[in-house]
């Protein structure tokens, strides 16, 4: 039994990612790798039809250019609560950083975040495709 359990919810969390971009692809692989059960995530890029489904155009409009968490209580995170949320629900060490992430007031975080992405693509090589080959025993984790 892991010293601090992943974060539970009802049913797996949608992240919604930049299908473009290195450093969305190296955040799901981050995921994958660490949800060992595959009960805490699903995955779609932002230009999907599930992403489209999810969140009415008003909404998606409104919306950076950011990694997206739809919780399983239908709530939309995004920015640095999105990231903090996905390591809360990872567990172990990953949770206590997202704890202790939660302790930074929002605006200093979602600055750092900002400055992150804004940079990301000299940071991180875009994937040749935006959809790579998926091996078939992580085919269910994403959503069409």
């Amino acid at each position: 039994m892991a010293l601090l359990p992943p974060h539970k919810a009802a049913r797996p969390e949608v992240v919604f990612y930049d299908g473009h971009c290195g450093l969305c692809h190296w955040a799901v692989r981050f995921i994958l790798a660490r949800d060992h059960t595959g009960e805490a995530f699903r995955f779609a890029p932002l230009d999907s039809d599930t992403f489209r489904a999810a969140l009415s155009d008003t909404a998606r409009a409104s919306l950076p250019d950011s990694l997206i968490v739809q919780t399983d209580e239908g709530e939309i995170l995004m920015r640095s609560d999105a990231v903090l949320h996905v390591l809360r629900r990872l567990g172990g060490l990953w949770r206590a950083l997202g704890i202790v992430g939660r302790l930074i007031p929002r605006a200093p975080r979602d600055k750092v975040y900002d400055g992150i992405a804004r940079i990301r693509h000299r940071l991180f090589k875009a994937p040749p495709a935006s959809c790579p080959l998926i091996p078939a025993n992580l085919r269910g984790r994403f959503l069409a």
